[in-house]
């Protein structure tokens, strides 16, 4: 099977990689001539465990290809899905301009029958839309070409993206006929084949399926993480509460730890563009706007607790250690990520920051420069330092040696922003610790 997948960010390179892992014939294809040409080089342009290999394996195996020219390769695919960006308005609403822009392409160049999918995330009525700029193209070549066009959002956590891809906990796929539903069902049979759960429906419900599951996952985040400052002021402790309530099978244990506020290229994007779509029909998502209202708030409760450990000192001269940059373990991404509101706050408030995380230097560097010192390794970033603040919950971060970091510190101080760290083993090694709930 033949398929194209427009755009070659993170969901369309890696969905792009999986797919031709399970046979198809896959072609990426970008406008960005210079990610192509990295790509043809084996020069992948984002970090994932594993995508290094795989793209490497189906290039050799001839079952992945890269192109920048999408009208050329139009009438040799089944299937063509779009995995453009859809970057959020200053309203909140999604971006459509480059999603368009692919239906446009292809309106003016298809020939034969083709399934049109968006794997971008798209508010509900883009595939409306999608439809009626690929028949605009068509009635202006005065062309008689049938198509389809179908829905089918993705999944993927990022840093365990591949094994989300190869083993779902669900494929949504939203369709309006029996050909473009037989033609999805061909290309996801290796996943029914191994009893994965390919669920179809109608297109404007697996539009909205993936905001609401967004939105729900951000909603248990944004609640724990009220909890968590609510349990500080009564001198409860959020962990304690996380397991009576998970234990709970209604409630469950997934995405109910307190930290420093979510970020990355989903969860803000997606609330924002739902609370929009709401306010567009005459709705307001109060819930939602909560959700978001706590989040933003909870990224600055760290620099609050580094403000209330010094009191009246202040900050200004104070050198800060920052461990983790990305929004999360396992990748580079560093979008809405709380370590971009920490940077701003700690500048304006006159420090010297010092930071360190496995992947995502360079990402920092291209969105602050030189506002922070970049160090080797996690030991680096605390000579000298007056406070260690915790951003994200890398595996080797885990189990550092208390004793040397307390010799290391100006001040032994650190501020725990994902709750990963033992009170009383820092207390052992003469360190003041906070965290986050506690």
């Amino acid at each position: 099977m033949n398929i194209a997948i427009v755009g070659t960010g993170y969901v369309g390179l890696v969905s792009g990689t999986c797919f031709a892992d399970t046979g198809a014939i896959v072609t990426c294809v970008d406008t960005n001539a210079e990610k192509i040409q990295r790509l043809q080089n084996n020069d992948i342009p984002i970090y994932e465990p594993g995508l290094v290999e795989l793209v490497q394996k189906n290039v050799k195996a001839g079952r992945l290809k890269f192109t920048t020219d999408l009208a050329s390769i139009v009438n040799e695919q089944e299937i063509i899905f779009t995995a453009v960006g859809t970057p959020p308005d200053e309203d909140g609403s999604a971006d459509l301009t480059y999603v368009l822009q692919v239906a446009k392409t292809i309106g003016q160049s298809i020939n034969k029958y083709v399934v049109v999918v968006t794997k971008s995330t798209v508010p509900v009525g883009t595939a409306k839309k999608v439809k009626d700029t690929i028949q605009r193209e068509l009635d202006k070549r005065g062309a008689k070409v049938q198509f389809d066009v179908a829905s089918n959002p993705e999944f993927l956590k990022e840093g365990n993206a591949i094994k989300d891809f190869m083993s779902p906990d669900r494929v949504v796929i939203g369709v309006e006929s029996e050909r473009a539903k037989e033609i999805l069902s061909r290309l996801y049979k290796p996943f029914l084949i191994n009893n994965f759960r390919v669920i179809f429906m109608d297109i404007p419900s697996a539009e909205m399926t993936k905001y609401a599951a967004n939105s729900m996952l951000a909603t248990r985040i944004s609640f724990m993480n009220d909890m968590a400052n609510l349990c500080e002021l009564v001198h409860a402790d959020i962990n304690m509460v996380r397991q009576g309530i998970g234990s709970d099978t209604r409630i469950g244990r997934k995405f109910l730890y307190a930290g420093c506020g979510y970020g990355g290229s989903c969860f803000p994007k997606d609330v924002k563009a739902l609370i929009k779509t709401a306010d567009d029909n005459g709705y307001s998502m109060e819930v939602l706007k909560a959700v978001e209202h706590v989040n933003e708030r909870q990224k600055t409760v760290l620099f609050k607790k580094l403000e209330k450990a010094y009191g009246s000192e202040g900050l200004k001269g104070k050198t800060i250690a920052l461990w983790g940059l990305a929004f999360k373990p396992e990748t580079d991404d560093m979008r809405e990520s709380t370590a971009l509101v920490i940077i701003k706050l700690l500048k304006d408030a006159g420090c010297t920051i010092r930071a360190y995380d496995p992947v995502a230097m360079n990402e920092c560097k291209r969105r602050v420069g030189d506002a922070v010192v970049y160090c080797h390794d996690m030991y680096d970033t605390i000579d000298q330092a007056d406070a260690l603040l915790l951003l994200t919950e890398w595996k080797e971060f885990r189990l550092p040696n208390w004793n040397v970091i307390a010799r290391a510190m100006r001040r032994p101080l650190v501020i725990d922003g994902r709750n990963i760290f033992d009170a009383k083993e820092l207390g052992e090694a003469g360190i003041e610790y906070h965290c986050i709930g506690q």
